[in-house]
C-alpha cells in the first residue's frame, strides 16, 4: 500500500526507432528491491500457478527485497534455465495471476526476474558448472529453440553427452531469428550458449536432420533422440493475388532483418524492405507487432495492422476473471511507435499492377455465437481496399514442417498435425522423444522451456532411471 508499482519504462520513441537496441530501460537496484517488496508472499501464490515453468516467485522476490541477489538467482534458476530470455519477452501470465492485479497493480515480476539474472551475470554468480560425472549415454537434440536448449541443458546437467543440432548458422531458433533485436539482443543468447558449451554441450550448426544428415543415422549413433523443431509451417492466405511480389510471410521479413543486424550480407534484389513503402500487416498477435516495429525502423511510409478477430476489451470480461490470463487489449511498444490498428476485417484478395501488389481488398465481419461456437459473417456493403505495397502475413503457425525428418522416420502426427507423443513424451519410434512447439503447436517461449525441461526428465528416466 505504501509502495506503488513502478515499471522501468521504455526508451523514448524518437530515440529507439532509429536503432535495433533493446527498448526497455533498467531501474536502479534500490527501486528494484522496493518493487520486489510489493510481493505479499500469498498463502496461495497464484503467480506460481500461472507460470508455465513453476517459478518460485514469492521466494525469489523476497530474496531480492532483502538484497540477496545471489540467492535470488539460485532460486530463479531452480525452475527456469533461461530467465534472461523470459524476463525480456514473456507476456508474464504470472502478473495476470498476481493478487495485486485484482486492482490492476501487479508486482513487476517479469522485470524483477530479468534484473536478478542480469545482476547475477554481472557479478559472476553464474559460472560454468559441468556435471561431476558422465553416464556414457549420448543424446541428440534436434532444434535449438527454447525447448531444445532447455532439454539439452537439463540432459547435460544430468551427465549425459548431448549434441544440439541446428539447421541454421547459429543456435537459438526463433529466439535468434524470429524475435527482433529491439526485444531480445542476441548477445544474450550467445552468453548463455557459451556457458552451456563450457559445461559440455556439443553444438552442430548448419545441419538439417532429414536432409543433410539422415535421421536414421542419428538413431544408430545416439541412445536417445529429442525432436524440438518447433511449429514452423506458417498459416497461409490462399486468395487471389497471393503470388504477387510484395506479399511475404512475416518470418521471411523478420529473420532477414535479424541476419542483416548480425552482419550477414543480403543482396538488394533479395531484400524485403519496408523503406518508403506502405505496409500492411495481417495478423494481430506478437509476430504482427514485431513486424510493425521492424517496418518502422526500416523507414516505412505508413504501417497498418489488421486482425480478423474483434477488438479485445480494455478491461476483463465477466467470463475472463482473475486469476486467468487477461484477454484484454494489448498495446506493444511497437504499436506506440506509430501504427493504425483495425479489427474484424477479413482479407478477400490482393490487387496488383505489373505483378506488384498495390492493395488488399477487405470486408468487415461479425462473430455471432451459434450453438455454443462463434461463426464469422460478412457485413454487407463493407468491402474496401487498403493501399499497400508490402504485405506481411503474420497469422501464426499451424504445425511442424513435416517434410524431411518427420516423414523420413515415419513419426506419427495427431489430429492437429503436430508430433504425437504419449505421457512419457515418446513418439511412435523407439527412443525418439519430442517437445515444445513440435507437439503443442506455436506457444510461448516460457511454455517451450517448461516442455524442454519435462522431456529431459522423461529421457533421463528412459536412459538411467532415478538420476
Amino acid at each position: 500500500m505504501k509502495i506503488k508499482k513502478k515499471p522501468a519504462g521504455n526508451r523514448p520513441v524518437h530515440e529507439r526507432t532509429g536503432d535495433y537496441s533493446e527498448v526497455e530501460q533498467v531501474l536502479n537496484s534500490e527501486d528494484r528491491m522496493l518493487q520486489a517488496s510489493r510481493c505479499m508472499d500469498c498463502g496461495i501464490p497464484f503467480c506460481h500457478w500461472g507460470c508455465p515453468v513453476d517459478n518460485l516467485i514469492p521466494e525469489w522476490n523476497d530474496l531480492l527485497y532483502r538484497g540477496d541477489w545471489k540467492g535470488a538467482s539460485d532460486r530463479l534458476h531452480y525452475t527456469n534455465n533461461f530467465p534472461e530470455f523470459t524476463g525480456r519477452i514473456c507476456p508474464a501470465p504470472c502478473e495476470h495471476s498476481c493478487v495485486l492485479n485484482i486492482d490492476e497493480e501487479p508486482v513487476t515480476i517479469r522485470e524483477n526476474e530479468v534484473a536478478i539474472v542480469e545482476r547475477a551475470f554481472a557479478e559472476g554468480y553464474i559460472k560454468p558448472s559441468p556435471p561431476k560425472s558422465r553416464t556414457g549415454k549420448k543424446v541428440a537434440v534436434i532444434g535449438s529453440g527454447p525447448a531444445g536448449m532447455a532439454a539439452a541443458d537439463q540432459l547435460n546437467k544430468a551427465g549425459h553427452e548431448v549434441t544440439l543440432f541446428e539447421k541454421d548458422e547459429k543456435i537459438g531458433g526463433l529466439l535468434r531469428y524470429g524475435i527482433p533485436d529491439f526485444k531480445l539482443n542476441k548477445r544474450t543468447i550467445d552468453r548463455r550458449l557459451n556457458l552451456m558449451q563450457e559445461e559440455g554441450v556439443q553444438v552442430r550448426t548448419g545441419v538439417e536432420i532429414g536432409k543433410d544428415l539422415p535421421g536414421k543415422e542419428l538413431l544408430d549413433q545416439f541412445d536417445a533422440v529429442c525432436i524440438a523443431i518447433g511449429a514452423m509451417q506458417p498459416r497461409d492466405l490462399n486468395i487471389e493475388g497471393r503470388e504477387l511480389d510484395g506479399v511475404h510471410f512475416a518470418m521471411e521479413f523478420l529473420t532477414q532483418q535479424n541476419r542483416v543486424n548480425n552482419g550477414v550480407y543480403v543482396a538488394y534484389d533479395n531484400r524485403i524492405t519496408a523503406e518508403g513503402r506502405k505496409v500492411l500487416v495481417i495478423g494481430g498477435g506478437d509476430t504482427g507487432s514485431d513486424c510493425v516495429g521492424t517496418a518502422i525502423r526500416q523507414g516505412a511510409t505508413s504501417v497498418t495492422q489488421i486482425e480478423i478477430l474483434p477488438k479485445p476489451p480494455e478491461k476483463r470480461a465477466d467470463d475472463n476473471p482473475w486469476p486467468y490470463y487477461g484477454k484484454i487489449l494489448k498495446t506493444s511498444t511497437s504499436h506506440e511507435e506509430g501504427c493504425e490498428r483495425r479489427w474484424s476485417l477479413s482479407t478477400l484478395r490482393f490487387i496488383g499492377m505489373q505483378q506488384r501488389v498495390t492493395h488488399a481488398e477487405v470486408e468487415e465481419i461479425t462473430w455471432d455465437k451459434v450453438d455454443g461456437s462463434f461463426k464469422m459473417n460478412a457485413v454487407p456493403d463493407t468491402r474496401q481496399q487498403i493501399e499497400a505495397d508490402l504485405i506481411l502475413l503474420a497469422m501464426g503457425f499451424v504445425h511442424p514442417v513435416h517434410e524431411g525428418l518427420l516423414t523420413e522416420l515415419g513419426i506419427s502426427l495427431n489430429h492437429r498435425k503436430n508430433v504425437a507423443v504419449n505421457n512419457e513424451m515418446s513418439t511412435n519410434i523407439n527412443k525418439v522423444f519430442a517437445t515444445g512447439d513440435s507437439i503443442n503447436g506455436a506457444t510461448l517461449v516460457v511454455t517451450a522451456i517448461a516442455s524442454g525441461r519435462r522431456v529431459a526428465k522423461r529421457i533421463d528416466d528412459f536412459l538411467i532411471s532415478g538420476t
